[in-house]
């Protein structure tokens, strides 16, 4: 895949991402195009793990693996931002 369609693939996995997590109205277009890539790369890698094909190119199979790393990634992120806000409130 070329920059383009990475590109777009990050930014469509990851607005789809920030609106299960319900993190849509904090993020931008640039941090859902950025965490719709990582994202690709942690799904890919979790798939390929359990045996399967990670992010094969431009296509459905490829948006729902990025999907599911982006989730990922978010609820990661939650975790921490919410310990780190937890512990200064006290």
């Amino acid at each position: 895949m070329n920059i383009i369609s990475w590109i777009i693939l990050g930014a469509l996995a990851g607005w789809i991402a920030s609106i299960i997590m319900k993190k849509n109205s904090q993020m931008g277009g640039f941090a859902n195009i950025v965490v719709g890539i990582l994202g690709a790369f942690i799904g890919g890698l979790i798939v390929q793990f359990i045996g399967g094909r990670g992010v094969t190119g431009f296509n459905i199979w490829s948006l729902v693996v990025a999907i599911i790393g982006s989730v990922l990634l978010l609820w990661i992120v939650n975790i921490f931002t919410k310990n780190k806000s937890g512990s200064a409130q006290r």
